[in-house]
C-alpha cells in the first residue's frame, strides 16, 4: 500500500554470489521497504545483473539527451559496481536475445513506453503531469518476448533522470563518488524484488546551490584541473546536482561569468536539466563580471539606463531558449547596496523595465509563464517592507541574515501569491562581523530547524543554498537537498538517523552498523562545535580557561572524537580512506587545531603575565597546533596524488577584522628567560591573580565560595618561574579545609585539590584559608569560604555556587496541543538539545496573562537558598521575527504567579546581531523576584513561533563569566535524599 512521498533512510542488503553483503542507502520512495532483493533472489524477481542473464537498456532515440546522458551514467555505475556492462539500445524487437528489459524513458518522448500505456500494461496516472515526478515498476511478461521488464518512467525530462539516478543510488553508487571519491561496493550480481512500485516526486520546485565566495580554494582546483570554470567542470557540478535529486543552480561568479567564460556552461546545463539562474545581485541572466568585460560607463540606473538596458536585452535574448529563472531588481557592483541608496521609485521603475525586456523578448507566451525571482537580500528587503511591490507572478525570495536565521517568510496574504515564495540560505558568508568560508559550520540541527520553519510557512517554490567552494560542505549540502525534496520526510528525531545512514551510504561494507553511528557522531560532533562559535571567530578568550572548566572540557571533547576517529580509520578499506579524510576526519582534527591553538595562545598569555617557566611550553604549543593546521591542510592536497590540491587554501588563522588575512598568520607569542633559581608562584582557580604579584597589587588571593551541592572541588596552582626545583608545603586553617596534598616538589607546576569536609563545617559561613610555603617572603595566603545552607525540602534543581543552571531540554512540557507545542530538538544550539516553540501556521497568541497561563509551558522545579530578586538569563537561538507582526516573544513565571511577558528583540540592533551571531545566542535577562528560599517552579509559556530556548541560568549572585555557561546545576530528589 503506497505511503505519503517519504524519505526513507535505509538499509540495503543486495545478492553477492551466495552471500550477502551489506550496503547502505539513502532512498526516496514511497513503499516501506527496499525494491533491491535482500538475500537469495525469488523465482519473480528482476535479473539487472543476473549470475546467467543481464537486461539490456531500451531508451527511444527521441528522447531527452540529458536523459540520455543520464542512462549512460547508469550504464557506467551497473559495471562498476558488477563489472558488467549493460546494453543500450533505442530498438525494441520480440526477437530480442534478452527476455529482460530495462525501459527508461519520459512520458511522450518514449515510444515504447507510451505504447505500454496505450495497452494498460502501465499505469501512470499517479506522475501524469506532475512536476518531476518518476515511477519505478517492475512488469511481468509486458510485451512479446519480454518476461519481466523494470520500468523508470519520468512525467519530465528530469522526473526520468531522477528516477535514474534513484536506480543508481540504490545499487550501491553515492552521488558523492566523484565529488568525494567515495567508493562504489562491487556485487557481480543486482536484483530487483518482483513487487516493485514506486512513483516519488519534489514537494519544493527548485532545489539547488550557490558557488561562491569561491577564491582561493575553488578557483585555484578548477584552473589547475579544468583551465576555467568550462563545461567539464559544470558536467560534474550538474551531475552531483541530478544525483541529489536537485535542479537549480547559481553559478560561480566572484571573478566569473558563467555564459561568457564558457558559451557550451548554458548549453550543457540546458540539455542535462539544470535550470540556471544568477546570484541575487546578477539581474537578467547577466554575470556581474560581465559588465565590467562589456558594460558602458557606470553601474547607475538613474544616470546610464540605455546601456545598461541593452546589456539585460542581450542577457534574456541569450537565454531565450533556454530553461532560467530571470533574476529581477539592482544592487550595486560586487554585492553592495545600490549607490542611490533607499530609491523605491528608481528600483520600481528597473524592475518595470525588466519586465518589458521580457515580454519584448518571449512574445510568444504570457511574461507571467517566464520565471522570474526577486531576492530579498540584505537592504532589498527594506524595499519591501515600505511598499514596494513586484508583479504576483514573481516568486519572493526570502533570505537569512547570513548566519543561517531566516529573516522573514510569507504572511497568509503573501501564501496566496502566484509565484509563490522561497528561500535563500548560507553555508558560507563573506561579510561582517566575520567571514566564514573554510570548512562546515552549520548543524544539521540548525538547517532542519530554520528550513522546517520554511516549509511550514509554505516558502516552497526556491530553495537555494550558498555552499562556498562546495567541497568542504558535502554533508550539509546532501541534507539540505535531500530536505528541499521532501521535507515532510525530516523530523527533530530522525536527523541522527539521516548522519547514521549518511555515514553509511558513503563507508558501506565492510563497516558495521554501529560503525556508522560512530561517524555519524562525529559528523554531529564537529559541526556541532564549529556551530558553538564558528572557527574563524574563535579568539583565544572566547572559551573561558578560569570558571567552569570550560576551555579544559570541550579540549576533552574533541580529543575523544579524535581518538574515536582513529580507532575506526584502520577498520576502513583503504580504497576508502580518502573519502574519510575529506568527509570525516579532516574536517574534525582541522577543527580541533583552530581551538586548540586559540587555547594555548590563552595560556601563553597567562603564563607569561604570571612570568611562569611553563610560558615557552605554551608557546611551543602554539607553534605546534599552527604547524598541525598546515600539515592537516597539506595532507589533504596530496590526497590522491593532489587531486584535490588548493580545496583546503582558505585562510582561516590570524583574523583582525571581518574580512580574511591573505595567509594564516602566527601571533606573537610571549617567551620567557627562566633563570637557574627556584621562584614559587600561586594561582587560585577563577582569576588570573597570582601570588606574589597580587600581594604587590594589595589583593588576596581567593577560591569561589563553596557549597554542598556545588562544585565538589577547586584548584590551586603552585608553579615555578625558574628552572629550580623547590619545595613546598600547604596547610590549612581550618579542619573542615581538605587538601589532596600538603607538600611536594615542583619543577614546572603542581595543583593542589581544595574540597570541603562538610560534616566537620559549621551551619552558616565558614572562614578560612589556605596557607602555601616554599620561596619568597611570607608565603602565599588563599582565601576559602564554604556555606553550610540549610536542608531544603522538595525537589528540584538546586541553587548552588551561586546560580541554577538549566538544559531547556530538561523542562516539563505542559499543555502542549495541536495549535501550540514545545518541540525538543536534538543537536541544536550549544548543549544536547533544544526546546522550539511551534504553532500551528496561522496561530496567533493573545498577549494577555490568562492567554498566556494556557498556553504549552515549560517548567523547571527550583531549590534555592535564599530569597531576594535574581537575574534570569534565557539563552536563545538569534532567531529573528520572521513575520511581521508576530514578534519573537516568551512569557516567564514564578509558580502560579501572572506570567511577565519577554520581548527577546525589544534592544535588537545592529551591534546586538553581530555579537548574537557571532556567539550564536542570545541572552534575555529578566528580573524574577522569589519571596522566599526553598521550592519553586519557573515556567516559560509559549508565545511566539520559532523561539528556539537552548539554556536558562539564574543568577542567585554567583555566575561567573564564560562563552557556554556553566553545566546544568545538580537535581535534588526529596524521595531518595541526593542529587541526580
Amino acid at each position: 500500500m503506497i505511503q505519503g512521498l517519504l524519505l526513507k533512510l535505509r538499509l540495503t542488503s543486495l545478492l553477492i554470489g551466495g552471500s550477502a553483503a551489506l550496503l547502505f542507502s539513502l532512498q526516496t520512495q514511497a513503499l516501506p521497504g527496499d525494491y533491491l532483493v535482500k538475500g537469495a533472489p525469488a523465482k519473480e524477481d528482476f535479473a539487472l545483473v543476473g549470475a546467467a542473464a543481464q537486461a539490456d537498456i531500451y531508451i527511444d532515440s527521441n528522447d531527452y539527451p540529458g536523459l540520455q546522458r543520464a542512462v549512460k551514467s547508469l550504464q557506467q555505475d551497473i559495471q562498476n559496481v558488477s563489472g558488467r556492462l549493460l546494453k543500450s539500445g533505442s530498438n525494441f524487437s520480440s526477437n530480442s536475445k534478452s527476455s529482460t528489459l530495462l525501459i527508461i524513458g519520459s512520458l511522450g518522448k518514449s515510444a515504447l513506453l507510451d505504447q505500454l500505456v496505450s495497452t494498460g500494461k502501465l499505469d501512470v496516472s499517479a506522475i501524469a503531469g506532475r512536476w518531476e515526478a518518476y515511477q519505478i515498476q517492475l512488469l511481468q511478461n509486458p510485451l512479446p518476448g519480454v518476461e519481466q521488464a523494470l520500468v523508470i518512467a519520468g512525467s519530465d525530462k528530469r522526473g526520468a533522470i531522477f528516477g535514474v539516478y534513484d536506480v543508481a543510488e540504490t545499487i550501491g553508487v553515492s552521488p558523492w563518488h566523484w565529488w568525494a571519491d567515495v567508493p562504489v561496493a562491487k556485487s557481480p550480481s543486482l536484483y530487483i524484488k518482483a513487487d516493485t512500485f514506486i512513483t516519488d516526486a519534489p514537494k519544493v520546485k527548485y532545489r539547488g546551490i550557490f558557488l561562491n565566495d569561491e577564491h582561493p580554494a575553488l578557483s585555484n582546483w578548477v584552473a589547475e584541473k579544468f583551465g576555467s570554470y568550462n563545461h567539464q567542470f559544470y558536467q560534474q557540478v550538474f551531475e552531483l546536482l541530478l544525483r541529489l535529486k536537485a535542479n537549480f543552480l547559481w553559478p560561480a561568479m566572484w571573478n566569473n561569468a558563467f555564459a561568457d567564460d564558457d558559451p557550451k556552461n548554458m548549453l550543457l546545463a540546458d540539455e542535462m536539466g539544470i535550470v540556471m539562474s544568477n546570484s541575487h545581485h546578477e539581474p537578467m541572466m547577466r554575470a556581474d563580471k560581465e559588465w565590467n568585460r562589456y558594460g558602458k560607463g557606470p553601474w547607475e540606473y538613474s544616470s546610464n539606463r540605455d546601456h545598461i538596458y541593452k546589456f539585460w536585452q542581450d542577457g534574456a535574448k541569450r537565454h531565450q531558449h533556454l530553461e532560467s529563472i530571470f533574476t529581477l531588481g539592482m544592487r550595486g557592483q560586487e554585492d553592495e547596496p545600490m549607490s542611490e541608496g533607499e530609491n523605491i521609485g528608481l528600483l520600481e521603475q528597473i524592475v518595470a523595465d525588466q519586465r518589458q525586456i521580457l515580454k519584448d523578448t518571449f512574445n510568444d507566451r504570457p511574461v507571467s509563464d517566464v520565471p522570474q525571482v526577486w531576492a530579498l537580500y540584505k537592504e532589498v528587503q527594506g524595499f519591501y517592507e515600505r511598499g514596494m511591490r513586484v508583479p504576483d507572478d514573481v516568486t519572493l525570495l526570502w533570505a537569512d541574515d547570513n548566519f543561517g536565521n531566516i529573516r522573514r517568510l510569507p504572511t497568509k496574504d503573501e501564501r496566496a501569491r502566484q509565484g509563490g515564495a522561497g528561500v535563500y540560505y548560507h553555508f558560507d558568508y563573506v561579510g561582517n562581523p566575520r567571514e566564514y568560508r573554510w570548512i562546515n559550520t552549520v548543524p544539521l540541527a540548525k538547517i532542519w530547524e530554520q528550513m522546517d520553519l520554511a516549509w511550514r510557512f509554505q516558502a516552497d517554490r526556491i530553495w537555494i543554498v550558498n555552499v562556498g567552494d562546495l567541497k568542504p560542505m558535502e554533508f550539509p549540502t546532501d541534507f539540505f537537498l535531500r530536505m528541499a525534496w521532501d521535507p515532510t520526510g525530516f523530523n527533530a528525531d530522525n536527523l541522527q538517523q539521516f548522519a547514521s545512514n549518511w555515514a553509511a551510504q558513503q563507508f558501506g561494507a565492510p563497516l558495521k552498523p554501529e560503525h556508522a553511528n560512530t561517524i555519524a557522531r562525529l559528523l554531529q560532533g564537529y559541526s556541532h562545535h564549529n556551530g558553538r562559535r564558528k572557527p574563524e571567530a574563535v579568539e583565544p578568550d572566547t572559551y573561558s580557561i578560569f570558571h567552569y572548566g570550560e576551555a579544559e572540557r570541550v579540549s576533552a571533547e574533541l580529543a575523544e572524537f579524535i581518538q574515536a576517529s582513529d580507532a575506526l580509520e584502520p577498520v576502513l578499506a583503504e580504497k576508502q580512506r580518502d573519502a574519510y579524510v575529506q568527509l570525516v576526519s579532516h574536517p574534525l582534527k582541522a577543527s580541533r587545531a583552530m581551538f586548540e591553538h586559540n587555547r594555548a595562545v590563552a595560556m601563553n598569555r597567562l603564563h607569561g603575565e604570571q612570568g611562569r617557566a611553563s610560558t615557552n611550553y605554551w608557546a611551543a604549543q602554539v607553534k605546534f597546533w599552527f604547524d598541525e593546521d598546515a600539515r592537516l591542510t597539506d595532507l589533504y592536497h596530496k590526497l590522491g596524488n593532489g587531486r584535490w590540491n588548493h580545496m583546503m587554501s582558505q585562510p582561516h588563522l590570524g583574523y583582525t577584522y571581518w574580512r580574511n588575512p591573505d595567509a594564516n598568520l602566527m601571533p606573537v607569542v610571549a617567551v620567557a628567560t627562566p633563570q637557574p633559581v627556584a621562584d614559587m608562584g600561586v594561582m587560585a582557580e577563577g582569576s588570573a591573580l597570582s601570588w606574589p604579584i597580587s600581594e604587590y597589587q594589595g589583593k588576596h588571593l581567593r577560591l569561589l565560595p563553596f557549597y554542598p551541592q556545588g562544585q565538589r572541588e577547586r584548584q590551586l596552582e603552585i608553579f615555578n618561574k625558574g628552572t629550580t626545583p623547590f619545595e613546598f608545603k600547604a596547610t590549612a586553617s581550618k579542619p573542615w579545609i581538605t587538601l589532596s596534598q600538603q607538600s611536594g616538589s615542583v619543577s614546572e607546576q603542581q595543583t593542589i585539590a581544595v574540597s570541603i569536609d562538610w560534616d566537620k563545617a559549621e551551619a552558616g559561613e565558614n572562614v578560612g584559608e589556605v596557607d602555601v610555603q616554599g620561596t619568597g617572603w611570607g608565603g602565599a595566603k588563599i582565601n576559602v569560604t564554604a556555606h553550610k545552607t540549610a536542608a531544603r525540602t522538595g525537589s528540584g534543581f538546586v541553587d548552588a555556587d551561586g546560580y541554577i543552571a538549566l538544559d531547556a531540554a530538561s523542562g516539563k512540557m505542559l499543555a502542549n496541543n495541536s495549535k501550540r507545542w514545545w518541540q525538543q530538538v536534538p543537536g541544536l544550539g550549544r548543549g544536547e538539545a533544544a526546546m522550539v516553540a511551534m504553532t500551528e501556521l496561522d496561530y496567533q497568541v493573545g498577549i494577555t496573562a490568562p492567554d498566556i497561563q494556557q498556553s504549552a509551558a515549560l517548567e523547571y522545579p527550583l531549590l534555592l537558598n535564599q530569597a531576594g530578586t535574581f537575574t534570569l538569563n534565557a539563552i536563545i537561538s538569534p532567531t529573528l521575527d520572521l513575520v511581521p507582526g508576530r514578534g519573537l516573544r516568551f512569557a516567564v513565571a514564578i509558580n502560579d504567579e501572572p506570567p511577565q511577558l519577554v520581548d527577546t528583540l525589544k534592544d535588537h540592533n545592529y551591534q546586538v546581531w553581530e555579537q548574537a551571531v557571532l556567539n550564536g545566542v542570545r541572552t534575555v535577562q529578566i528580573p524574577l523576584h522569589f519571596k522566599q528560599p526553598g521550592a519553586h517552579k519557573l515556567r516559560i509559556y509559549l508565545v511566539d513561533p520559532a523561539l528556539v530556548l537552548q539554556k536558562l541560568i539564574l543568577d542567585t549572585g554567583g555566575l561567573q563569566p564564560s562563552y557556554l555557561g556553566p553545566p546544568q546545576s545538580p537535581y535534588l530528589n526529596a524521595d531518595i535524599g541526593s542529587t541526580e
